[in-house]
């Protein structure tokens, strides 16, 4: 079973920012392989179903950005899941727009939500996708992940969410190399 974990932030409000990219995957995820990401459990909306031959949960927590950790730990102990098939989908300001970045492990860089994660799990070993969202050029970096794409950026931010779908697909199918070859860059 493998755990696809999308951060965000809950509420109209957030809804089409730069922050919730890992929430859009996932949304993407659910309308690809008809999955229902309606119940609220474990401070997450989730929904259970299968891409490929492989089970899943696709997650979206509910805890605000900085607070993911609490959603993913409960989940995964209520599922007893192996951390090594946790996903975790999430904007990146290293990246930019529209480019992904596929890792196997690794520290959280300057994302609050994976700082929180990793914090609270004590453990960096599972897979990630960091979606490019780019840096502002000036102003304050909360302002800008909490801002929305200008009309420039949305057509490449929307490609990237479809190659984030097809990298987690292929995580499911052969593994997380051949997804780092295909879609890294």
């Amino acid at each position: 079973m493998y755990i696809i974990v999308g951060l965000g932030n809950p509420g109209k409000k957030y809804e089409n920012t730069r922050h919730n990219v890992g929430f859009h995957a996932v949304d993407r995820l659910a309308i690809n392989h008809g999955i229902q990401v309606t119940k609220l459990k474990h401070k997450a909306l989730i929904g259970e179903g299968r891409i490929g031959n492989e089970k899943v949960v696709l997650v979206k927590p509910q805890t605000f950005m900085n607070l993911s950790g609490q959603s993913v730990m409960e989940i995964l102990k209520f599922y007893k899941a192996d951390l090594e098939k946790m996903v975790v989908l999430y904007d990146d300001i290293d990246v930019k727009v529209g480019a992904l970045r596929i890792r196997e492990k690794g520290s959280s860089g300057s994302h609050n939500g994976m700082k929180n994660i990793i914090y609270l799990l004590q453990k960096d070993n599972f897979p990630r996708i960091r979606i490019g969202v780019g840096k502002p050029q000036f102003g304050d970096l909360a302002d800008y992940v909490l801002g929305r794409f200008s009309s420039e950026e949305i057509p490449l931010i929307n490609e990237a969410i479809e190659r984030s779908v097809l990298a987690v697909e292929a995580i499911l199918k052969d593994d997380i190399q051949l997804a780092m070859n295909k879609y890294n860059g």
